[in-house]
């Protein structure tokens, strides 16, 4: 790979990485138990809603989260039952939990849906 195309593919990475998009997500809590949610960002120290909050999902119940991501940034959610985090789904509190299926591509003007069974 020539020099000018390492410096043209690192600028169309940079300034890809960096767009920003405005997406959310429509949290359905089928539990029982209220539910907290946080996001997570796999491609920078970000989280959602941020300062030590949490989105809380009383049971039965729907929330719209919007957000400003980055173009492309992957999104993974945690949830758990609100006063016990032993029982949790996706990457759980700490982010730390693996998983197939709780991580979405940030995409301007979408919607992802997530569904939390007990």
């Amino acid at each position: 790979m020539t020099l000018f195309r390492m410096a043209v593919l690192v600028a169309l990475v940079c300034t890809n990485s960096a767009k920003a998009a405005d997406m959310a997500f429509f949290v359905k809590n089928l539990h029982s138990r209220a539910v907290a949610v946080e996001l997570f960002s796999r491609d920078r120290e970000t989280v959602w809603p941020g300062n030590d909050k949490v989105f809380l999902i009383d049971p039965g119940s729907q929330k719209s989260v919007p957000l400003s991501c980055n173009q492309g940034e992957r999104i993974c959610y945690g949830a758990w039952v609100d006063g016990n985090d032993q029982i949790s789904a996706g990457v759980g509190p700490d982010n730390d939990q693996p998983c197939d299926n709780c991580c979405f591509i940030c995409v301007e003007h979408s919607t992802e849906t997530i569904d939390l069974v007990p």
